[in-house]
């Protein structure tokens, strides 16, 4: 068996409020294979981006182990990328600038740096707007800069909060097209967080459905979609079956929250 791209054994996080603990997450174990794209679903307020931060190494956990291709993770790195709902981007610089920026941190030669910018510009569309500033972007091609970004540097698992959660209903079907043709042309590991349970299962190899708090894994559910997914996949029967019984799952757990 091949060494999961991330893989989770006994993690556990709570915090103390006003002397009362409240346990966050409670998460025996959990595996994403190589090139795997991982949705990540469950009720209002249950760990889901807690579980993405401690996954990025941005929150220590309280108790449990989290490796990245066999290595134990205790911090920030570069095998992990994170993409938020935020932007995040630079005013200053411009669109290349941008997606270089982490590339310069790590102290790359200027002429592999440039390489690599010019071909997540063109991966992303973005070479038309290379000298464009943020501010003169809309928020799809906004987001576009930052994805073009964490790609950038190259990580094995690249980690997703939400990304497409501000954008508008068309801009946002459009960048998960946009993600998809990225991901089936770089082979990156993708953990992805929604709320959106049709962004879930459009996106997603398996959905894993959250309980409420304590969050523990309720179910996971393998997409049997075929690929590449396109409007007609969106719209299928099949599709539409998924995105109910996940939808039962989520109210389900809803009703006995605390």
């Amino acid at each position: 068996m091949s060494v999961p791209a991330l893989e989770v054994v006994g993690l556990r996080k709570g915090y103390v409020k006003d002397g009362h603990r409240n346990e966050v997450l409670d998460l025996e174990r959990l595996r994403v294979v190589p090139g795997e794209f991982l949705t990540i679903v469950g009720p209002s307020g249950c760990g889901k981006s807690t579980l993405l931060h401690i996954l990025g190494g941005f929150i220590r956990p309280d108790a449990g182990e989290i490796r990245v291709h066999g290595r134990a993770v205790t911090g920030p790195g570069p095998d992990r990328g994170m993409l938020f709902q935020e932007f995040a981007l630079f005013p200053w610089r411009t669109v290349e600038g941008n997606v270089g920026w982490a590339l310069e941190v790590q102290g790359r030669p200027a002429a592999e740096r440039a390489a690599v910018v010019e071909r997540y510009l063109d991966l992303t569309g973005l070479r038309e707007f290379r000298r464009h500033l943020p501010g003169e972007l809309s928020g799809g091609m906004k987001q576009r800069v930052a994805l073009a970004r964490v790609l950038a540097f190259d990580p094995r698992v690249l980690l997703m909060d939400e990304p497409f959660g501000s954008l508008d209903a068309q801009t946002r079907e459009q960048m998960q097209e946009e993600l998809m043709r990225l991901w089936e042309r770089t082979g990156t590991t993708v953990v992805f967080v929604t709320h959106d349970i049709e962004e879930a299962v459009y996106l997603g190899g398996r959905v894993l459905v959250l309980s409420s708090r304590p969050a523990r894994i309720r179910e996971e559910v393998k997409i049997a979609l075929p690929r590449p997914r396109d409007l007609a996949v969106r719209k299928s029967v099949a599709c539409l079956e998924y995105r109910n019984a996940i939808g039962d799952l989520i109210r389900s757990e809803a009703t006995r929250a605390p």
